[in-house]
């Protein structure tokens, strides 16, 4: 692709980004549980249904365009996570420890927009062409200035003081700042354009390029500039250990929005008949730009590509008014070193945070082996159905489960992303106007979720990350 044609597909998908800022899209990880209404109305399944559910289903599978209308889709949600989390015990910062304060604490912002658009077109031979353009991944926490961190503040082995910020963000004379609130916002934005080819009346395969854009903010972290690569190298080369951290590792928190972009493929085929059909879709990892802003914070420097995605599906129609949809997903995390690095990258492959380690920063944050969130690999089973009441008027169902990603050793930095649901349960409603247009409702809930583990830094004081979910999306196809 020519460098003029990216550019302007980036700016395309940074305008994308605007319309839905600050959103917080964390249900399988930080993966949607589903993309498009109808498709959330039954858990996220329909890879190998066949049924109209209009442009967008080209993000669930590609060859699905073939079964698609010739209407624009759009839709729009408001998503509600709840998130809090509770800490207990510790040693108030002694012996070097990294202590929280104790408490209950909630994160702010509560309701989020997410839309998404998508346009289909059948051509003579029955191939079809699709653009669609929506939101799937993201995290968003903002946790307020009412907690603190007992720690020695200096680096030097001194007393240690309570600092205001969930980890300490309010260091006196700290880059960008004292800032004591702290928390990320991720935004994620996908734009495919998509080639369905009808083999015959039973295979279809689809496939395309996927351009993608996301930002990053980061806040009240600079308590972590002793453990990035760049102060462990700075040391290293000579550097005066009396120079305060965070003024070496700049590229940390509190530096505004960054953006990255970056591109992969999907590819998707389907099979079968109305009665049994059957389909399998594949997004590559997507190749990002490093978030330079935040390169002291990520590991490679800032890296954050998007990972790799595989469904598959069979679908079962019941009559001629019922489908039952059963479909299973694997969300790769470990793909991304930022995303699946454990916590303990510090303590084995960071001198400064673990004195007894020979010289060493690869595990530093920012490094080549940085510490991340230590997140998991995610497999989704979903189930789904539809019914057709009449000829206007289509009801759906659905269920979805996969094990959260998150091991109870990752509690400490995961405070800043718990993406922890498990458990998804929708419904959804078509209805075919008069006019011909259709509009589309789904409602899901994720039911409370916690895990609970040892701090990192104080092994005698344990974290509980809490969350659940509502959204509730509409779409209109005209």
């Amino acid at each position: 692709m020519k460098v003029g044609n990216r550019k302007v597909m980036a700016a395309l998908l940074a305008t994308g980004l605007f319309a839905f800022s600050h959103a917080a899209l964390a249900t399988n990880g930080y993966f949607t549980h589903g993309v498009g209404t109808e498709s959330k109305g039954m858990g996220g399944s329909g890879v190998g249904s066949p049924d109209n559910l209009g442009g967008i289903s080209a993000a669930t599978n590609p060859a699905l365009a073939v079964f698609a209308d010739e209407k624009w889709q759009i839709g729009f949600s408001i998503f509600s996570p709840m998130r809090s989390y509770e800490t207990r015990g510790g040693v108030g910062g002694q012996q070097g420890a990294f202590t929280l304060s104790n408490g209950k604490y909630d994160s702010e912002n509560e309701a989020f927009p997410i839309p998404y658009v998508a346009k289909n077109w059948v051509l003579d031979s029955g191939n079809a062409i699709s653009f669609v353009f929506y939101g799937r991944g993201g995290m968003n926490t903002e946790w307020a200035g009412n907690q603190s961190a007992l720690f020695d503040p200096t680096g030097q082995g001194g007393a240690p003081a309570s600092v205001p910020g969930l980890f300490g963000g309010a260091i006196s004379g700290a880059t960008g700042n004292p800032y004591p609130v702290a928390g990320v916002d991720l935004m994620q934005a996908f734009a495919s354009v998509n080639y369905a080819w009808r083999a015959s009346d039973n295979f279809v395969v689809g496939f395309g390029p996927v351009f993608a854009a996301q930002v990053f903010e980061a806040t009240g972290l600079p308590a972590f500039a002793a453990y990035t690569k760049t102060y462990g190298d700075f040391l290293l080369g000579g550097g005066d250990q009396q120079t305060p951290p965070w003024t070496v590792a700049t590229n940390l928190t509190n530096n505004g929005r960054d953006m990255s972009t970056g591109f992969g493929f999907a590819l998707g085929m389907w099979g079968g008949s109305d009665r049994f059909s059957y389909g399998l879709a594949y997004q590559s990892k997507m190749s990002m730009s490093e978030f330079d802003d935040y390169s002291d914070l990520f590991a490679e420097s800032g890296g954050f590509d998007i990972p790799s995605t595989i469904k598959a599906g069979v679908s079962f129609g019941v009559g001629d008014s019922t489908r039952i949809n059963l479909d299973i997903e694997q969300i790769g995390y470990t793909d991304v070193k930022s995303v699946s690095n454990p916590i303990m990258n510090l303590l084995t492959g960071c001198f400064t945070a673990n004195p007894a380690v020979a010289p060493e920063t690869s595990g530093c944050l920012g490094g080549p082996s940085g510490a991340g969130f230590g997140w998991d690999d995610m497999t989704v089973f979903k189930v789904g159905a539809s019914w057709k009441s009449n000829e206007k008027n289509t009801w759906r169902v659905g269920f979805s489960y996969g094990e959260q990603p998150i091991p109870s050793s990752e509690v400490l930095f995961n405070i800043l992303a718990p993406g922890l649901m498990e458990t998804h349960m929708t419904v959804g409603w078509t209805n075919e106007r008069p006019n011909g247009n259709v509009m589309s409702w789904s409602l899901m809930y994720a039911p409370a979720k916690k895990i609970t583990g040892v701090s990192t830094f104080d092994p005698l004081q344990s974290i509980t990350l809490k969350m659940s979910q509502l959204e509730l999306e509409f779409a209109y196809r005209f």
